[in-house]
């Protein structure tokens, strides 16, 4: 199990335990982070679990994929550590990882 960090924007941190090759996005719901919505259930269509992965942490999560990008035009407040938690694949390597929910979605 891969630990995972969510802070909300009122700073609330939400810690879950996350299976290998599940995604960000489907911990988030499964335990009920406020703030991801995942509209389309993670099929990279609709950019309401878009978050911000903390800066220590861009490197290992890597940068989006053409299509999350041009995914990432719809959501709200995008800066350059912007991801949609439905494209981050819980690995091992990412034991430790901290992503924050923006403000609102969309």
């Amino acid at each position: 199990m891969t630990k995972l960090t969510y802070i909300a924007p009122d700073g609330a941190t939400f810690e879950v335990e996350a299976e290998d090759g599940s995604t960000v996005m489907e911990n988030a719901v499964r335990h009920g982070v406020p703030g991801i919505e995942a509209e389309c259930g993670g099929a990279c269509a609709c950019a309401t679990c878009h978050v911000y992965v903390d800066e220590e942490w861009m490197d290992a999560v890597g940068q989006p994929e053409a299509m999350e990008e041009d995914m990432l035009d719809f959501a709200y407040d995008v800066r350059p550590n912007s991801r949609l938690s439905c494209q981050i694949r819980v690995r091992e390597d990412l034991d430790g990882l901290v992503v924050r929910v923006p403000e609102r979605q969309g």
